[in-house]
Order: structure tokens, then sequence, then C-alpha cells
């Protein structure tokens, strides 16, 4: 006979807090989801991760993010105390570990389970390109989340070898100006000025960046109506759409888009 085992039991190469699986989550102290009574595995899975910020937490952590600011940085609605409960819940649960280094320092890092969790998340996100993602609510067009995710999609390998500052200007309901500086195999986000003189200036509609970043509609194609322009040096201007990978989902609203306008096909 198989002896049954928490999911804690079975990772001793990752020890963690065992969690009493028959108990959690019953009405819980962090406010997470309430047990389904169903001895089921989407329900047990939903208890885990059904509660808000859960899965975008795993989404932020799926995408690299090591430290708690990068993740507040990718989470710009939830509050600290919260993202701090939710971050601990997930180590109970054994989805997540704590590493330190250097003095005082630390950084989390998925255990095998929580990394188990890509496909589902990224199968999630496809349904979601496919079938939920219709035109966004003004709310949802946040400029400096948007940066954020896309500094993280930058080809580093095309980057020239000198520093390149390059300044938004983003127009519509958020104005915002921000910036992107490259650097040899880096890229980071500056909400103030960095200080540096600017090789590039991107002056931008918000929405319209936002369908080029999911791949609704080209960069070319919005450049052409006049939503966005990019001025600087021509070999600049010419390089800079190579430095930017779309979302990993583009690929998926692009198709999702192209059926829509041709349904008979």
């Amino acid at each position: 006979m198989i002896p049954i085992t928490t999911l804690a039991d079975s990772l001793p190469r990752h020890p963690v807090q065992k969690c009493d699986w028959t108990t959690f989550p019953a009405p819980c102290n962090d406010r997470g989801v309430r047990a389904y009574n169903q001895y089921c595995p989407i329900a047990r899975a939903a208890e885990i991760l059904g509660d808000r910020w859960t899965i975008l937490i795993v989404r932020e952590f799926l995408n690299g993010s090591r430290h708690f600011n990068e993740l507040a940085r990718g989470l710009p609605g939830i509050s600290r105390t919260l993202l701090q409960r939710r971050l601990e819940r997930l180590r109970r649960l054994g989805l997540l570990e704590r590493r330190a280094y250097g003095e005082g320092r630390s950084e989390y890092h998925l255990t095998p389970p929580g990394e188990e969790l890509q496909r589902a998340v990224w199968d999630l996100g496809q349904w979601g390109a496919r079938w939920a993602l219709t035109e966004p609510r003004p709310e949802e067009l946040d400029p400096a989340l948007l940066l954020w995710w896309m500094h993280r999609r930058i080809n580093l390998d095309l980057l020239p070898r000198q520093r390149v500052v390059v300044q938004f200007n983003f127009q519509g309901r958020r104005r915002k100006t921000l910036w992107l500086v490259f650097e040899p195999g880096d890229a980071s986000v500056c909400r103030d000025d960095p200080g540096f003189d600017v090789d590039l200036l991107v002056t931008a509609d918000i929405a319209a960046f936002y369908h080029v970043w999911l791949g609704r509609i080209t960069l070319a194609e919005v450049m052409d109506q006049g939503l966005v322009q990019i001025d600087g040096p021509p070999a600049l201007i010419r390089a800079f759409p190579r430095w930017l990978q779309l979302s990993k989902f583009a690929d998926v609203v692009r198709g999702s888009v192209t059926a829509k306008l041709n349904p008979t096909r």
C-alpha cells in the first residue's frame, strides 16, 4: 500500500513547514479561500490558488521576480502587508521558499511544485488571450506596469554596447513620463529622470502601446496611424523594434484577432 503524503513530505530536498491539508483552508486568518469540502483535485487547487492576487504572484515568479520590491512593482494594486501575507501562505504550502544570501538579504524561489504551475498558468493565460481579452478598461492602462512588463522582455543580445536611454511620454487618459535605460546585458525602468542624455524619445498613446505589446496591432501600424512617434538617430529608430519582444501571449492574441476578422477561414 502506497502511503499518502503531504505536498511538503514529497520534497526532502526542499524542506518546508508542513501544512495540515485536512484542515486548510478552513476559515483562515489570512482571508484565503474557504474550503469547498470536496475531495477533488480541482477543488483543492482552487483553495490554494483561488484567492485574490495569488495566481498573479505566481505569474511574477514565473516571469523571473525574486525580490519583494520586484514583486511589488509587478503588482501595483496590492498592499505590501497583503503581499507579505500571501508570500508566507505560499511558503507554508510548500510552493515557495526564501533563500538567504549576503548580509541580511534574501530572495524567493518557487519550489518544484511551484514551478510545476508554469504550464497551468500559461495555459490559463492563453485561454484568457483567446476568449477573455476584450478592449482594455481605462483603469487597466497603467504606463509604469506596461514598461515593467516590457523591460523583462527586452532582447538583451541585440542591445548596442553603449548605454541607450529611451524616454517614453505616454499620452491618453493616464499621462506619464518614464524611462528605459539599456546597458549591455541589462534593462531597467526609471520612474524619475535617470540623469543621462536621452537617445530616443517615444511619444505614444497608452492604449495603442498596450495593443502593440499584446500583439493586437504592430508598432509599424500604430506609427502609420500617428499614435506612436519615435524621435532620435535613424539607426537607433530602426533598431528599437528589434529590441522589443512582445508579450508571451502576443501570438495567441494576434491569432484571435485574425480569426475574428476572418471568421469563415
